[in-house]
């Protein structure tokens, strides 16, 4: 039953993921990847930074100090790949910035 339960919840993420793909290339030039922020970060970083700009391939996340930006700056390769599996428009980087 464990393994069953596993599965559903697999396929349930992957229906997800398709969902919220497909969403955020309707949306408008240029937002995508502001939208996705929250989506790809989680709720605890979301609740902390904003992404503010996106311009050039170059996403723009205000964040709340230095202890912040150096942290999220060690993660930004992982948030790349997740965000660009998303959003409509490729970002190249992610730039974190001090509020």
């Amino acid at each position: 039953m464990h393994q069953t339960s596993n599965k559903a919840m697999a396929q349930a993420g992957t229906a997800a993921d398709a969902v919220i793909a497909r969403s955020l290339r309707r949306a408008p030039a240029g937002t995508s990847p502001l939208l996705a922020w929250p989506l790809v970060c989680g709720h605890s970083v979301a609740q902390r930074t904003s992404a503010v700009s996106f311009a050039q391939g170059i996403l723009q996340v205000q964040v709340p100090d230095a202890g912040w930006r150096a942290e999220l700056r060690a993660l930004a390769p992982r948030y790349l790949a997740v965000i660009n599996r998303y959003a409509a428009e490729r970002v190249q980087r992610i730039e974190f910035v001090l509020k």
